[in-house]
């Protein structure tokens, strides 16, 4: 089976290395040539255009920035569409709009184009590793032709249900995190007020029914008041707005999602956009209202 990969920022390249390693032959494309030279030096293959990779590949992935920059590179004049083969199965894992992913399907399917909705989590560790997790929307029958392709770069793929129900599920993991980061803060925040080393508390609630992996992981960055980006601040701030823009269309209020993405609009606009977005807890902290 080949493989097509679009996108070759902090995601893309670990995952395209996974899939030379596992065995299968991959030709990338992205807005920058240069990017894609570690790769070619790997043993990929290098096109000059979106839709020239559609046309000699099985499976297309995608891993951009935002659902119109998904638009331009499978639909756009020099889109995938323009060059895919009957057959071609497009797999999508940037963060985009769940609405804008079921139109994307649509579009494609009127080209004979299987579509997959396949964001991650996990981030550039779990892509180095090889362990996202992957969750998919879109037909069974197409996953099934993928799964061996994503399977070189995820441990766990859920299919969701039909065209966008892994964009839903992915704004659903974006607000759980936010807000377990949120609530973490305020742990840390409260122990602090009391006199209280917030390290042994952490590891106290990591024994019992609090536990998470945001208090393993991102307790730890609050003690170590340390935010090098696991995922930037900049980029949970684009995925939140995804969830505020859906959950409006929608009619429904998230106040707590919302909560949380003024506090990452807030850190952004400090310039602190590059931060990993457990950042917030500086914000929450200074906050004694």
């Amino acid at each position: 089976m080949k493989v097509g990969y679009i996108g070759l920022g902090i995601m893309g390249k670990p995952c395209v290395l996974n899939l030379l390693k596992a065995g299968y032959e991959v030709t990338v494309w992205a807005r920058r040539k240069e990017s894609a030279v570690p790769l070619l030096v790997a043993g990929a293959h290098w096109v000059d255009s979106p839709a020239q990779l559609a046309a000699s590949v099985d499976v297309l992935v995608s891993n951009v920035s935002d659902t119109a920059d998904v638009e331009t590179v499978l639909l756009g004049e020099h889109g995938a569409v323009h060059g895919a083969r009957s057959g071609l199965v497009c797999v999508d894992m940037s963060t985009i709009s769940p609405m804008g992913a079921r139109d994307i399907a649509a579009r494609l399917a009127a080209s004979g184009i299987d579509f997959l909705d396949c964001p991650v989590s996990g981030g550039e560790v779990g892509a180095i590793n090889g362990t996202l997790t992957i969750m998919v929307g879109g037909k069974a029958r197409a996953l099934e032709r993928a799964r061996p392709v994503l399977a070189a770069m995820g441990k766990t793929i859920t299919h969701i249900g039909d065209s966008g129900a892994g964009q839903v599920a992915k704004a659903c993991n974006q607000i759980a995190v936010g807000v377990g980061v949120a609530a973490v803060a305020e742990v840390m925040k409260l122990a602090k007020a009391c006199g209280v080393d917030p390290a042994p508390v952490r590891e106290a609630l990591l024994g019992g029914f609090a536990s998470s992996r945001v208090l393993d992981i991102h307790g730890q960055r609050m003690i170590d008041d340390n935010y090098a980006p696991g995922f930037k601040a900049k980029l949970h701030q684009k995925d939140m707005g995804i969830v505020l823009e859906t959950a409006q269309a929608l009619g429904i209020r998230l106040p707590e999602a919302e909560r949380v993405a003024g506090l990452i609009d807030q850190l952004v606009a400090n310039g602190e956009g590059e931060l990993d977005s457990s950042a917030i807890a500086r914000l929450i902290w200074q906050d004694n209202r």
